[in-house]
């Protein structure tokens, strides 16, 4: 009579023969073409993405501000000049 137990020990050995068969290899094979035709294309990761945008973030930042200080500065130019 089966218990249990042996439908869990049926179901792991079938999952170990799936993971280890031609199915397993197939994925495996796919996922290293697919990387390989992925970095062909120059793609970069969502992290180096990340920290050039962020880079980006603080570059217009810094140009913001410098042009205040440009504006600033040629308006007190300005003021001088008209004294």
């Amino acid at each position: 009579m089966f218990t249990p137990r042996h439908f869990e020990d049926f179901s792991n050995k079938i999952n170990a023969i799936i993971a280890s068969g031609p199915i397993a290899d197939m994925e495996k094979n796919i996922r290293a073409m697919m990387s390989s035709f992925f970095s062909r294309m120059y793609l970069v990761t969502r992290e180096e993405f990340d920290v050039q945008t962020e880079i980006l973030n603080r570059t217009r930042e810094k140009l913001h501000a410098l042009e205040a200080r440009l504006v600033t500065l040629e308006q007190a130019l300005r003021d001088k000049d008209e004294a």
